[in-house]
């Protein structure tokens, strides 16, 4: 069995993915959607997190071999980032998606040095924004950032738009294509619903959701 699809039936697995065609999730970028992936229910799981964190590893070693610290975006890609630094043998920080409005005031947490070449590790991409977002602020505090390895895509061209204007390569373990493989093998899907989610993937991918 691939990772991809390891991983997907790990998700579908731990209830990390719902799927609701009458009443439709609203994202944090404001798309309707009949699919909500939460990937932080993974974490509670030790099998899949365990898969999760050697795949993420993997790819790292694989597409960013010259990594020298790993940044997580808040808050969900922080634990995943925690065991790859682990299994890496490599510092770690996190990146909040603003600067903090007390204290030190700082958007990026943890012990860095300018120049250090970073890979962000994020839970999901969607649009592409957070991840940008933490590209961006790791990019301003003079890191070198080589990439981004995430859990999971809806494989959106507006994504791969977005890294290739920011001039960032990302790489995911498994995703929307995958999933709903997954999901109907398992029964997760009901047999009548399978046409309205592929037209709304469709949809989404031409930006008419």
């Amino acid at each position: 069995m691939s990772v991809q699809k390891e991983i997907a039936l790990g998700m579908l697995k731990v209830g990390a993915v719902e799927l609701n065609v009458s009443e439709l999730f609203t994202w944090a970028s404001g798309i309707k959607s009949p699919i909500y992936c939460d990937t932080r229910l993974t974490i509670s799981d030790p099998i899949i997190r365990k898969t999760i964190a050697s795949g993420l590893a993997q790819n790292i070693k694989e597409f960013f071999p010259k990594t020298e610290i790993v940044a997580g975006t808040a808050t969900a890609g922080i634990p995943h980032a925690a065991w790859v630094a682990d299994l890496l043998e490599l510092p770690m920080v996190y990146v909040r998606s603003k600067a903090k409005g007390h204290g030190r005031g700082n958007q990026i947490e943890g012990k860095y040095q300018e120049g250090q070449k970073v890979i962000v590790v994020e839970d999901i991409v969607s649009t592409g924004g957070s991840s940008i977002t933490a590209v961006e602020a790791l990019r301003t505090a003079g890191c070198e950032v080589v990439g981004v390895v995430c859990v999971y895509t809806y494989n959106l061209p507006r994504a791969e738009q977005a890294f290739e204007e920011a001039g960032i390569k990302y790489v995911s373990l498994t995703n929307f294509d995958v999933l709903i493989e997954a999901a109907i093998e398992t029964g997760a899907i009901k047999t009548e619903d399978i046409p309205f989610l592929k037209e709304w993937h469709e949809k989404l991918k031409a930006g008419t959701v």
